[in-house]
């Protein structure tokens, strides 16, 4: 039979006690944020990191559609580019500024967006999305799918930002379901964000054209036309089978790390909710800017 000391040293060290402390923190965080109107979520087409530094029409969307959304308790951003295998969550008090791109000017190189991180939102990420098997990642911080627009919706930076990996070996169905799992998240102050583009084949951008207004291939016009018309009406069968659907998915989605965040924000919406979409303009023949606004 153990001591009392011996027992007490063994619950110290006992994954049981340490599980029992993360969903303590986990209920705590549910308890601690007042129950507030439900967030709506946002599909946010990020298009270039220049879009973090300059004024154009996609800037000005952002900035408009900021205006309507209430300010959150801390942001869940799924983005593009941290396309993976597994599943992580950042958990880290400060997250760093990822600078993914090289090319540009020295000014992009510059922005700082020093939002806090939320380790007790990942532990509760973690919980929610169960049995998906997650890690807690430590190293990772803010892409500039996340940073580059999110500066335009809380430009103090003064709103806790996780991210969440897109884990390459699910299925887009799998990915749809996933993101249903976050739904309580939205009646706790959480603003879920996914950020990509659902057009994008940046093999053939035209930088010829980079700043014709609405310019798009006749493929990618097609795309556009159908992919909408999925989200109004709520079809998401050709969606999640985009790979067979049509040849203008397959130019305008050649690989899905773009177009998966969507469906984490289209697996969000509620029967009583309503689609807007803003941004809604092809760029350079082969990108859409299209973004979402679901409450």
């Amino acid at each position: 039979m153990l001591s009392r000391n011996d027992f007490l040293k063994w619950l110290l060290t006992s994954p049981f006690l340490f599980e029992m402390t993360k969903m303590k923190e986990v209920f705590n965080y549910f308890d601690s944020t007042s129950s507030t109107p439900k967030m709506p979520v946002l599909f946010l087409g990020h298009g270039s990191p220049m879009n973090a530094i300059e004024d154009n029409q996609f800037v000005q969307g952002f900035k408009k559609m900021a205006g309507k959304i209430p300010k959150p308790e801390a942001i869940l951003c799924i983005s593009a580019h941290w396309y993976i295998k597994g599943t992580k969550i950042t958990g880290m008090e400060k997250p760093r500024v990822i600078y993914d791109f090289y090319g540009f000017p020295e000014e992009l190189y510059k922005v700082k967006y020093p939002a806090s991180g939320s380790p007790v939102l990942a532990q509760t990420v973690q919980e929610l999305v169960k049995p998906t098997q997650t890690i807690i990642d430590q190293e990772w911080g803010l892409d500039h799918g996340a940073w580059t627009v999110l500066k335009y919706f809380f430009p103090k930076a003064d709103v806790p930002v996780i991210q969440m990996s897109i884990d390459q070996n699910l299925s887009t169905k799998e990915h749809f379901e996933l993101g249903k799992k976050l739904s309580s998240l939205r009646n706790k102050g959480v603003l879920i964000v996914g950020s990509g583009n659902i057009v994008h084949n940046l093999s053939l951008v035209d930088f010829n054209n980079f700043h014709k207004d609405n310019f798009g291939y006749d493929w990618a016009i097609e795309a556009r036309v159908q992919i909408n018309d999925c989200i109004l009406n709520e079809n998401y069968n050709p969606l999640f089978q985009y790979k067979s659907f049509s040849k203008a998915f397959q130019y305008a989605i050649p690989t899905p790390e773009h177009f998966l965040p969507i469906m984490y924000i289209l697996a969000l919406k509620e029967k009583n909710e309503t689609i807007h979409l803003f941004n809604d303009k092809l760029l350079a023949g082969s990108l859409s800017m299209t973004s979402l606004y679901i409450h």
